[in-house]
């Protein structure tokens, strides 16, 4: 069973304050749960194993991917190849993603849902938030698996340098731009969060609006005042642009191909946001104590998840029994897309019933975990559970 530790929430004046807006969720309850969930040291190191061997693996079946050329398994839309396989060539750099994992807490193995590579949120929260609240009700700020601001910082080093390399000379030069779409206050809230972590690793930056990005063929990301940036963070999906901006994935393929602007998060993690790729790791890693069984088709003879390539906060899935049957479903806006069939593992509880997935992020290495907590079907109205280390 999950154990958690009631906690004094933080002020919503407080939160406020920080930037935090979506304290609240549509029906009006809390987004941040006043617990902490309690996870023991071994439990922690377990999570950090977890996440960066995966991550290894999912950069060997990255290339394999690419050498088979598996994107359309992938839903991947043709006019973003040339940029995930030059981004790949360039070995840009994946400034952060975030394992959404079950199990690792009451004795349960850890099992890999799924990556969000391209864009993950709960950032804010992991990074800022659950270790005010440890620091708010008076306990050690160490107790929590979370160095994830410092990883960040070093990991827009490495954007610039490369793993290892000396960006004490020039890398300040270099300017970083960072956009997310306006309305949107906690999308705009994580991307000014690390353009923040970004400006204290010493690098120039600068934020407007995805409406307010320029784009020149061939010669760069501009801010609004026409200064083009060096690399250019977005937090929009990849794998929108050929539907939702078509005109755009030629201009951005002419711009990577001269290196005139760097793409961050890179093309390349379009790779591993899809949930295709948990199919092909099941295939290249059948022995993985990490993996669930997953395929293109359904599972016979088992309880299963079918869930979209491409989708969020838990929309169009379904959970379905060992006869097929569904015992749970959500609608939502990502139905069109294929699917892939994962073999079903139960969330851990606590003592109310309410399920926990756990969320690790990477930036350079497991770095920073958080919980989300929920029903049968974690969406957009589950709730972010911070730990303590116990």
């Amino acid at each position: 069973m999950v154990r958690t530790r009631k906690v004094e929430p933080l002020p919503v004046t407080v939160l406020e304050d920080i930037g935090m807006q979506w304290h609240t969720d549509a029906d009006g309850s809390a987004y941040l749960v006043p617990e902490l969930v309690e996870v023991t040291q071994a439990e922690a190191e377990a999570y950090y194993e977890a996440a960066n061997a995966l991550y290894a693996m999912f950069v060997e079946a990255g290339q394999h991917v690419i050498d088979h050329g598996r994107y359309a398994e992938l839903g991947i839309d043709a006019a973003l190849v040339p940029l995930i396989e030059e981004s790949w060539e360039r070995d840009d750099w994946h400034l952060y993603g975030r394992f959404d994992l079950a199990g690792g807490l009451d004795g349960r193995p850890i099992k890999l849902i799924e990556f969000n590579a391209d864009t993950p949120t709960a950032l804010y929260e992991t990074a800022i938030v659950q270790w005010a609240l440890l620091r708010a009700n008076g306990l050690d700020e160490a107790q929590q698996f979370n160095n994830l601001h410092e990883m960040l910082q070093e990991s827009f080093r490495c954007c610039v340098v490369g793993e290892g390399g000396d960006f004490a000379a020039d890398y300040r030069q270099e300017k970083f731009l960072f956009s997310s779409i306006e309305g949107l206050p906690e999308d705009e809230r994580t991307v000014r969060y690390l353009q923040q972590v970004a400006h204290e690793a010493g690098l120039f930056t600068d934020f407007c609006f995805l409406h307010e990005t320029g784009f020149l063929e061939g010669q760069g990301v501009f801010n609004r005042d026409a200064q083009r940036a060096d690399f250019w963070f977005k937090l929009f999906p990849w794998e929108d642009i050929p539907a939702q901006e078509p005109e755009l994935a030629p201009i951005l393929q002419s711009i990577s191909r001269v290196g005139a602007t760097r793409f961050v998060n890179p093309a390349y993690t379009l790779l591993f946001q899809s949930k295709g790729m948990l199919a092909i790791l099941y295939e290249l890693f059948p022995d993985s104590p990490w993996l669930l069984e997953t395929r293109f088709q359904p599972l016979a003879g088992k309880a299963q998840v079918e869930k979209r390539l491409f989708g969020r906060e838990g929309e169009n899935t379904r959970i379905l029994d060992a006869e097929g049957r569904v015992l749970a479903e959500t609608g939502g806006a990502y139905g069109h897309h294929p699917a892939v069939w994962q073999e079903y593992v139960e969330l851990p509880q606590d003592a109310a019933g309410q399920r926990y997935q756990a969320g690790v992020f990477h930036a350079c290495e497991a770095c920073g975990l958080g919980f989300r907590r929920g029903g049968e079907i974690l969406d957009n109205l589950s709730k972010f559970v911070g730990h303590v280390v116990v």
